[in-house]
């Protein structure tokens, strides 16, 4: 991840779970409301999403990890150099752990939501261990950094943490609208606040790099990370209000098409009546 695609890679895999879930959240939340409007309404519906949901986190977990292993100046499963005696690429190492718990977190999710051998409400458990972890490495990670570097992952680890946070939170409180918003907030965030991060300090196409020194960046870069936070806000308005239209407008289809129906019967039985 000492790189620019280190960090985009990572990323985009936030950014994508942020926007399934800005989707996903709103229609199970209108549709429980409504429940007569649309097929995924139904539990078994949703159901077949998590399960869908955890072999796409397992995949992107172990992407994650082949790449942290085996890119050219990676430690192809390396850990020690015992001719220079030293560790060998640890940073690969900890990112690939921070793979594995989320690789966990997806096989977690497909045993719970596709047999009945684990407790439903381990899922959330799970993926909260993971955010947790990807916390702790992080914590560890950037001591000794450059000032502007350090401060640029410390934000990091504000949408880390609070994921974590409002994840186990749902262990207790599962299908609350707000905790689930919330949680997908963070998760765009943390995927934006990534990409943030490859631009401040591997800049690419050789374009201007940062003093890193500056207290000037610090101040501007915390602001615009309020900016990335309003940001996620403003995709979550927009999906959501994106999908209650959709839905009200299928609830409006659907009691057209009732009312139609219900007066072509009571036309037709006007007809057996007269006759």
């Amino acid at each position: 991840m000492g790189n620019f695609k280190g960090h985009a890679l990572p990323g985009s895999f936030f950014l994508l779970f942020g926007l399934w879930w800005s989707v996903k959240y709103p229609l199970k939340y209108v549709c429980r409301k409504n429940k007569n409007a649309c097929y995924l309404g139904s539990r078994a519906g949703f159901q077949r999403l998590e399960f869908i949901e955890g072999i796409v986190k397992a995949v992107f977990a172990l992407i994650g990890m082949i790449a942290e292993q085996f890119v050219p100046d990676g430690p192809h499963l390396k850990l020690y150099n015992y001719e220079a005696k030293h560790w060998d690429h640890l940073m690969n190492w900890q990112h690939a752990t921070m793979y594995l718990f989320y690789g966990i977190s997806g096989l977690v999710d497909i045993v719970a939501h596709g047999t009945n051998a684990l407790p439903v409400a381990l899922d959330r458990m799970m993926l909260s261990l993971a955010v947790f972890i990807e916390g702790f490495l992080f914590y560890y990670h950037i001591h000794g950094r450059a000032m502007l570097d350090f401060h640029v992952h410390q934000l990091l680890l504000v949408a880390i943490f609070g994921a974590a946070f409002c994840i186990f939170l749902e262990v207790f409180f599962r299908g609350s609208i707000v905790l689930e918003m919330l949680r997908t907030s963070l998760c765009i965030l943390q995927g934006s606040w990534l990409w943030q991060i490859g631009f401040v300090l591997y800049p690419p196409n050789g374009r201007l790099e940062w003093n890193q020194m500056d207290h000037n960046n610090m101040m501007f870069l915390t602001m615009c990370y309020c900016w990335h936070y309003a940001f996620a806000f403003l995709i979550l308005a927009m999906n959501y209000t994106i999908v209650s239209w959709l839905v009200r407008s299928k609830i409006k289809q659907a009691q057209s098409v009732e009312m139609g129906l219900l007066k072509t019967a009571e036309r037709d039985q006007e007809s057996e009546d007269e006759i």
